[in-house]
């Protein structure tokens, strides 16, 4: 009988394996592989022609001893994030309260807000080129003469406020299901306690969606720091390389270069992957910090 029953459960958990297997595959290969290979790679000398040679860890004093990293595409990409993240998760968190009311047709703005967030960043990407072109929409209206994209001042702003435009959709489904998930006794008593709708907002609604916030600025720094198809799309790193960021910086140092420098590149993105990991560390101690000084 005992036999019976451990065969069982090796049949159940060998088919359990098997229908996590494609997903294992996938993991392991572009994930783990490419991870891992990336990092050998970061400590080698290699241009795609020839097989890697080790070189240590020249290729990390390169790229931190490089002038377009240090002075465009780092300060870029932090100015990138410090604007973008807080613009676009306090709109949506906005926007999230006021579709949390019993407002007519909010279903229809729902869905009119979530879908730039669903479209193709490449597609949005060309009809903002379009509307900011030096004979674009925006210029005709406000009867303007200015190259947007091709504005040292401007360019990158353009690119800031497009994202902004399709990400806010998506946080702002995030933060409406973490409003909905709020008890409404917690309100009832803070109305008992005579507690208005902003304190109601700010000792009730704010402390409640914590963990909400982490998620959706975490994610929204990641995705700040790995900014891509936009500025591939729209202005290529220009102009002089204002609009330049660590990504495209890698990008350019792994396929554009004439001296292909893909272990520099490597260097690079490991790199960023650690700006990444210190700055999300950070914020989570900020916000938990926070919300226990709150309590």
């Amino acid at each position: 009988m005992a036999t019976r029953l451990n065969r069982a459960k090796w049949n159940e958990a060998a088919m359990g394996y098997l229908f996590t297997l494609p997903w294992l595959f996938i993991f392991f290969t572009f994930i783990v592989f490419s991870i891992g290979y990336a990092f050998y790679l970061s400590f080698t000398k290699y241009n795609l022609l020839s097989p890697p040679e080790v070189w240590g860890l020249e290729g990390y004093r390169r790229v931190l001893s490089d002038e377009l990293f240090m002075t465009k595409a780092l300060p870029n990409t932090f100015k990138y994030t410090l604007i973008v993240v807080p613009l676009q998760t306090f709109i949506s968190l906005v926007l999230a309260f006021a579709m949390d009311q019993k407002l007519r047709l909010r279903r229809v703005f729902r869905t009119i807000f979530y879908l730039p967030s669903v479209t193709s960043s490449v597609v949005i990407s060309l009809i903002f080129v379009w509307l900011f072109a030096p004979q674009g929409v925006i210029n005709q209206i406000f009867r303007l003469s200015v190259n947007w994209l091709d504005n040292v001042n401007t360019a990158f702003y353009v690119i800031m406020g497009m994202n902004i435009f399709t990400t806010s959709g998506t946080l702002m489904l995030i933060f409406l299901s973490g409003l909905q998930d709020i008890p409404t006794s917690l309100y009832e008593a803070a109305e008992i306690d005579g507690a208005d709708k902003m304190q109601s907002f700010l000792y009730v609604t704010i402390p409640m969606l914590r963990p909400v916030i982490f998620f959706v600025v975490t994610v929204g720094v990641i995705g700040c720091f790995q900014v891509f198809d936009q500025i591939f799309v729209m202005t290529a790193g220009g102009p002089l390389d204002s609009t330049t960021t660590l990504t495209y910086l890698i990008y350019k140092w792994a396929f554009r270069d004439t001296t292909i420098k893909m272990g520099q590149a490597a260097a690079a993105a490991v790199i960023l992957s650690l700006i990444i990991l210190g700055v999300t560390l950070l914020q989570r101690r900020v916000i938990e910090g926070s919300g226990s000084s709150t309590a």
